[in-house]
């Protein structure tokens, strides 16, 4: 008989995943607040306050999963560098955990990416390697990994997989406890944007296995395949030019994007995304960020074909990150004027979806 044992000590893989869901505990849940919309609508909207996580995003559940995963498939042990390919606020996240768990942690980002956001990154003890051409983030990322021994944490194929969908307070299993004793506890539908293509997955599934009639939509912005990838069925569908709304959108469909958990897309224009995020910050009395603009677009819309069925409900849709990180680009005039953006036509346009 042969016989190779190659077990080892597990102590720091059991203090890592209990520290990891020590943040998960200390952190709790995000609110979900009630959007004011006229009674006589007869819809409620909520938003789920991402922004309520200790690093200030949606992008915060996504990187405490992929740490989970990771070091549950022992791809992450003591003393791992860790590299993301991620110029926002994944990188942000992950860095968090790295600085948790003491590991050294590497972002790739575009040589574009603004001095605030690699300040964000070094503030929690990563580094950020920068990259002078975007389309090469990925390769980059997997060539760093191989030169350090580390891991490539690659976000973009494990989003779908790396979230207990079946509940744990994923997000999903979250927002409908949060809907229990409201009057329509079951929401119609639940909006989200695409990034990765992970929270759609996480509710897609949620909402089956929960055998909830809630459908899904997705709002997909600018400079982004995953539209045209779902409206034709074609996974490799791409776009030019990269997304001007952080967060969501991407120049090709990604491989944690599930199409068929999907029941409607909406492809909103960007400037409509802009001119929205401003009317609900006055509106909510807080900044709102762009990929929360996306959401409430195509949220609207649904809302009014709600009102013209005449049937009432909720909808559900996400806060994804404070508008405070935005001050020199959603909220910054010369930026929009920079971008070719006409917020005017963008808000009569949207003009009849708004209460009067």
């Amino acid at each position: 008989m042969e016989s190779i044992d190659r077990s080892a000590d597990r102590s720091w893989v059991h203090w890592a995943i209990t520290a990891v869901e020590a943040d998960a505990n200390r952190s709790a849940d995000t609110h979900l607040l009630p959007f004011p919309l006229p009674a006589e609508w007869g819809v409620d909207l909520y938003l789920k306050d991402e922004s309520a996580h200790p690093t200030g995003s949606l992008k915060h559940r996504l990187a405490r999963s992929l740490f989970l995963y990771a070091i549950c498939n022992g791809w992450i042990e003591k003393g791992t560098t860790v590299i993301e390919a991620s110029s926002g606020s994944t990188a942000v996240s992950e860095a968090y955990f790295a600085g948790i768990l003491g590991l050294p942690f590497i972002a790739v980002m575009p040589a574009s990416t603004s001095r605030s956001k690699i300040a964000q990154i070094e503030f929690y003890g990563g580094k950020a390697h920068l990259a002078a051409d975007p389309a090469a983030a990925t390769a980059e990322a997997r060539r760093l990994a191989e030169e350090t021994g580390g891991h490539f944490m690659d976000q973009f194929t494990y989003a779908e997989r790396a979230t207990d969908w079946r509940g744990n307070n994923n997000i999903a299993e979250s927002i409908y406890e949060q809907l229990r004793l409201e009057p329509h506890p079951v929401p119609a539908w639940i909006v989200v944007g695409a990034g990765t293509g992970g929270t759609s997955a996480t509710i897609g599934r949620y909402t089956r296995y929960r055998c909830h009639d809630t459908r899904l939509c997705v709002a997909d912005p600018e400079h982004s395949a995953f539209f045209a990838g779902w409206r034709d069925g074609d996974p490799e569908s791409t776009a030019e030019g990269a997304s001007r709304i952080e967060g969501i959108g991407r120049p090709r469909v990604e491989p944690s994007f599930l199409p068929a958990l999907v029941d409607r897309m909406v492809k909103v224009d960007d400037a409509e995304s802009v001119a929205c995020l401003r009317w609900a910050s006055r509106r909510l009395g807080r900044p709102l960020g762009g990929s929360t603009g996306t959401n409430l677009v195509a949220a609207l819309a649904l809302i009014a074909e709600m009102r013209e069925r005449g049937q009432g409900g909720s909808i559900v849709t996400l806060l994804c990150d404070s508008g405070q990180r935005y001050a020199t680009t959603y909220f910054n005039d010369e930026w929009v004027a920079e971008q070719g953006l006409d917020l005017d036509a963008a808000r009569e346009r949207l003009a009849p979806l708004l209460p009067r």
